[in-house]
């Protein structure tokens, strides 16, 4: 039989947190043994209107994708 599931004021609180000025995306609670153990959240950008692909003097002019990002560690 499954053990009751524990939440207590602190989970309560931050699972509003995560929830609260999400338009579009989800909140996934992971449960271990009756305890909440994490809250994972996933937001979603939807943007209106369609997409405009960029003149190809535009991409010949803009710089690589990889010169843009960079990975900090």
């Amino acid at each position: 039989m499954a053990k009751p599931l524990e939440v207590d004021q602190q989970w309560l609180e931050r699972i509003a947190d995560q929830v609260s000025g999400l338009n579009y995306g989800s909140v996934t609670i992971t449960v271990h043994d009756g305890r909440i153990v994490q809250i994972d959240r996933t937001e979603r950008t939807r943007y209106d209107g369609p997409s405009q692909r960029p003149s190809e003097s535009k991409l010949r002019e803009s710089k690589p994708l990889s010169d843009a990002l960079r990975i900090v560690q």
